[in-house]
């Protein structure tokens, strides 16, 4: 039983942690029918963003998400700037292997500034561990923060969707772009500000890996980035709460997989339940079957 409840917290850490990332993907996604497969290295750059403010300008845990934030805001919408929109009128597949294409430029980018080697994150909170039960719940400071993070900024993001005349943009885009244009949203600025929104998540997800994790490195957002559209896809792609529903089952499953198997399987047993979700359900946990008219 203890066995089990520390791996429980340890998935629920990391699924909260693909849940960020999933969260970009699916809303870009539910806003313009693209997998943006730079997502992935936008959070590595949030990552290394919160590494150098607090390594080499020495702030504090808040500054530093707070800037990483920012840095990958502005790298999300210079992309969808760039990048995205002169191609949004023509074939999917085309957008599809520019994303490719921008998710390798920002991988080797990063490479060749940074150099391929793994930095350690700077220990940003002294580790304590906290005993419940007489020591059947264990949890680290590390992993509340990580919960109490994400949780804020999922709480954050459905006002944003639902409070807010921007979130009603975002809604009415993701339903019909032409009709929402016809009533006056300016759909351009809605779509970078979904990029936007997006990108800050990811890095917030960069910088508690970091400090979850103690190392990072310029490829950091290649199995992450993979394992979060899954978890967008498990949820259903295009779907808010299925992305975070998704990204909380992936990091439980990973963990239950690591903790009673082998750590060697768990990235086997996320591509399967990919492939049996595509299989058994292609919309996901929360989509609905919607027939395309020709």
């Amino acid at each position: 039983m203890k066995t089990f409840i520390e791996q429980l917290i340890n998935g629920l850490s990391l699924g909260s942690i693909y849940a960020l990332i999933a969260l970009g993907y699916t809303m870009v996604y539910g806003i313009m029918k693209l997998i943006n497969f730079a997502h992935g290295d936008i959070y590595m750059v949030g990552a290394f963003t919160g590494f150098f403010a607090s390594t080499y300008f020495h702030l504090g845990f808040i500054p530093s998400l707070l800037l990483a934030m920012l840095v990958s805001l502005i790298l999300g919408v210079t992309i969808e700037r760039v990048a995205y929109r002169p191609l949004r009128d023509k074939s999917k597949i085309s957008i599809l292997i520019t994303a490719i294409g921008v998710s390798l430029l920002l991988e080797n980018g990063g490479i060749i500034l940074l150099s391929p080697q793994v930095r350690t994150y700077p220990q940003i909170f002294k580790q304590h561990m906290y005993s419940f039960l007489n020591g059947v719940i264990t949890i680290s400071n590390q992993q509340i923060v990580i919960f109490v993070v994400s949780i804020i900024m999922m709480v954050g993001l459905q006002l944003i969707i639902y409070k807010t005349k921007m979130g009603k943009a975002m809604r009415a885009v993701s339903t019909d772009p032409d009709a929402a244009r016809l009533m006056g949203i300016n759909v351009d600025r809605t779509v970078s500000f979904t990029f936007a929104i997006g990108s800050a998540l990811a890095a917030v997800a960069g910088v508690l890996v970091g400090i979850y994790y103690n190392s990072i490195d310029p490829l950091m957002g290649i199995m992450p980035g993979l394992k979060a559209f899954i978890a967008a896809v498990l949820g259903g792609i295009g779907i808010i709460p299925g992305a975070m529903v998704g990204g909380l089952l992936m990091g439980v499953i990973e963990a239950l997989v690591s903790g009673y198997g082998s750590s060697l399987y768990r990235d086997g047993v996320s591509f399967a339940i990919l492939i049996i979700i595509l299989l058994i359900k292609p919309t996901g946990l929360f989509g609905k079957n919607v027939r395309e008219k020709v």
